[in-house]
């Protein structure tokens, strides 16, 4: 998946995420969706640093690979 591809994907998680907190009526509704699109997004991001951090260092990008939430989520720099 090319940067570019990432970025749409991120952009229409976004857009999502903006619709659902947009829903004040049935917010409740969407808190478990809300939720894994935060993960998703968390996921992607990770992502794209890989990607970038290995061009950077020369390696191939395409070697990076989406971590799972857990690791993600917990992820201590």
């Amino acid at each position: 998946m090319s940067d570019k591809k990432i970025l749409e994907h991120i952009t229409a998680l976004v857009d999502e995420e903006h619709r659902l907190r947009d829903d004040h009526a049935a917010r409740d509704q969407h808190a478990e969706r809300l939720r894994h699109l935060a993960e998703q997004l968390d996921q992607c991001w990770d992502l794209l640093r890989q990607r970038r951090a290995k061009r950077e260092f020369g390696d191939d990008p395409a070697e990076a690979a989406i971590r799972d939430v857990l690791t993600v989520e917990t992820y201590k720099g």
